[in-house]
């Protein structure tokens, strides 16, 4: 059944107020892309799907990626035949159902005489990465010259440079990837909850879970509700959520921070996408971005605070060496850094293997309480892990007599991307834009807001009329906190400013410019008292601080 109403804060307060009168097939812990991915499959499977989010959507791992929807190249290296191929293959399936959120991108691999790639190795590397990944012809590898190696990216180091491999992978924006599933699951049926907390497992008479007391975390009321199957895929809280259950045992989880600078690009004039060997052995991306440059990432042992992972001085020099070595012509510094983001990847512990070493690979178990657990994995595989751990449970379902759809989410558009075909993409945007434009901006504003929005972009439009008139904000920022709050779940500044738009990481000065009206104007639709107000000020204050220090 579709739900005809909105994504929005009000539908949040609809859903708890009901349920602990509905018994529900699944009930999901984790609101990242794994955990909504699951959300979708298991809902257009027929199955009554429950997701409950500590804090926001996306608010972990799912936010604070390098971006990109890409294969694991360096997995070669591992012997990864397996997941190379399964998650190269999806990189395609992500492009095709969600273009608005995924771009292709050439890749340029510098090869330097003794760096960890050869010209043979990495030509044969790229053609097998190719093979695996089912890439299609148009976006096949070339081997490049020196000269046109340079050309490609002047900036690049020229010591010892010997020619490039270039290749595809799929920019992406992690944090609204994960939102417009979310909004496809609910769209579907699926009901979804962001800051309501697992407090507590509960028990039927045989010791298996058959429910979980849940923490609103606005309000701090508990819910009890019921769930034939309860699946754990928090994320890096994996273990917490283990804990509540049981004892850990067997495997564990080895938490790797990866940590991203943004630079202007008139400091760092990237033009081109590199990912390039770093002097430690590792793996570097150094990618342009709506006129600023990122680079990262760090691979370390991390053992902090998992919800507010912080880029550390050590991190930011780290990353800074990286650039001088690879790009010695770019003087930039500690000042230069604009913002930054640090992520905690979940990984299985491997004994013996060092951040860098460990697979990247996801892993499903299930407790003698029947809780199931999901965990490792990457971004790219998403949807091919959700489909895995749904047939699981279909699987268990049909043992009990109960029999489930066949996945259909490989051909399924997310929100936002409803288009025949990726290439109807840029026609598409190039028209809303001029619609939007036509109700009072600039075109820049109506493209970047186009662009992001996709196939949704026609609602957006149509909120002009519903907007607060007297905020003292311009009408595309009101027409993207309009949707956010309404049609997003939105309800937070951090939510807006973060993993919504973004603007945190890329647009730090927009953030700072608006960042008043867009609270006063939260606050005026929610209904927030001077304290409420207050304290969500002081949180994105410190999001701020967090970016910027």
């Amino acid at each position: 059944m579709l739900h005809l109403s909105l994504f929005s804060y009000i539908e949040r307060k609809q859903i708890l107020s009901k349920v602990e009168d509905e018994k529900y097939d699944v009930i999901i812990i984790g609101g990242g892309i794994t955990g909504t991915g699951i959300a979708l499959d298991c809902v257009t499977r027929g199955l009554k799907t429950l997701l409950i989010e500590m804090q926001d959507f996306a608010a972990g791992t799912s936010s604070r990626s390098t971006k990109l929807v890409h294969g694991g190249l360096r997995y070669l290296k591992q012997f990864e035949v397996k997941m190379v191929a399964e998650v190269g293959k999806e990189r395609e399936v992500v492009y095709n159902n969600a273009p608005h959120v995924t771009h292709p991108e050439w890749m340029l691999l510098p090869i330097y005489k003794k760096g960890t790639f050869g010209k043979f190795s990495t030509s044969i590397g790229l053609k097998v990465y190719d093979f695996l990944a089912g890439v299609k012809r148009g976006e096949r590898r070339e081997m490049l010259s020196r000269q046109e190696t340079l050309e490609k990216e002047p900036l690049l180091n020229k010591s010892e440079l010997i020619g490039g491999g270039y290749y595809v992978e799929y920019r992406t924006d992690d944090a609204r990837l994960t939102i417009e599933v979310a909004k496809k699951a609910f769209e579907k049926g699926a009901e979804l909850l962001n800051y309501t907390k697992a407090a507590a497992f509960i028990y039927d008479a045989n010791g298996k879970v058959e429910g979980i007391k849940i923490n609103d975390v606005i309000t701090g009321d508990f819910y009890n509700v019921f769930g034939k199957k309860i699946v754990n895929a928090a994320g890096p809280w994996v273990e917490q959520v283990i804990r509540l259950d049981r004892k850990i045992t067997g495997k564990s989880l080895f938490h790797s921070k990866g940590v991203h600078i943004v630079i202007d690009g008139s400091k760092f004039p990237l033009s081109q996408a590199v990912y390039f060997d770093t002097p430690d052995g590792r793996m570097v991306f150094a990618i342009p971005r709506d006129g600023k440059t990122y680079v990262g990432t760090t691979d370390t042992e991390y053992k902090g605070d998992l919800k507010h992972p912080e880029a550390t001085l050590e991190d930011k020099e780290y990353i800074l060496k990286c650039i001088k070595f690879m790009f010695p012509e770019v003087n930039v510094g500690m000042n230069d850094i604009e913002s930054t983001w640090a992520g905690v990847r979940p990984l299985i512990r491997e004994e013996g293997r060092g951040p860098s070493e460990i697979s990247r690979k996801d892993e499903i178990w299930t407790s003698e309480t029947s809780l199931i657990t999901i965990a490792g994995g990457k971004l790219t595989g998403y949807r091919k892990m959700a489909e895995t751990i749904t047939d699981l449970i279909c699987k268990e379902f049909q043992d009990e007599g109960v029999t489930c759809k066949k996945s259909v989410t490989k051909t399924m558009r997310l929100s936002g991307g409803d288009f025949n075909k990726p290439k109807d993409y840029p026609t598409f945007i190039s028209e809303k834009a001029k619609e939007l434009s036509a109700l009072g901006m600039s075109m820049e504003e109506a493209t970047k807001i186009a662009g992001m929005y996709g196939t949704n972009s026609d609602t957006v439009i149509g909120l002009a009329d519903e907007v607060l008139k007297d905020s003292g904000l311009p009408l595309s920022v009101k027409l993207m906190l309009h949707y956010a709050i309404n049609y997003e779940m939105a309800l937070t500044p951090v939510d807006f400013f973060m993993r919504r738009s973004g603007a945190i990481f890329f647009d730090i000065n927009w953030v700072q410019t608006w960042q008043k009206e867009a609270i006063d104007y939260m606050g005026a639709i929610m209904n927030w008292t001077p304290e409420q107000k207050e304290k969500l000020t002081e949180d994105l204050e410190t999001r701020i601080q967090e970016a910027i220090d």
